[in-house]
């Protein structure tokens, strides 16, 4: 399966992936991140049930505090 992940193509996903498994799988912190999935913000609270399907255009942002 191929998806693009903010511009990158990636082809090492399994079918069954949810959004949470690829933020798992790219050692991503779940706490600060906001997913957009083909142009529609990805609710945190829908990770694990949105499946990303061949196809799939994700732009993940991780937000860093500072002072």
């Amino acid at each position: 399966m191929t998806i693009t992940i903010n511009g990158q193509v990636f082809n090492d996903f399994s079918p069954d992936s949810s959004i949470f498994d690829v933020l798992r799988k790219l050692n991503l912190p779940l706490d600060k991140i906001a997913v957009e999935r083909n142009l529609e913000i990805v609710p945190k609270s829908c990770f694990d049930e949105i499946s990303v399907v061949d196809g799939d255009r994700l732009e993940i942002i991780h937000f860093i505090g500072g002072g």
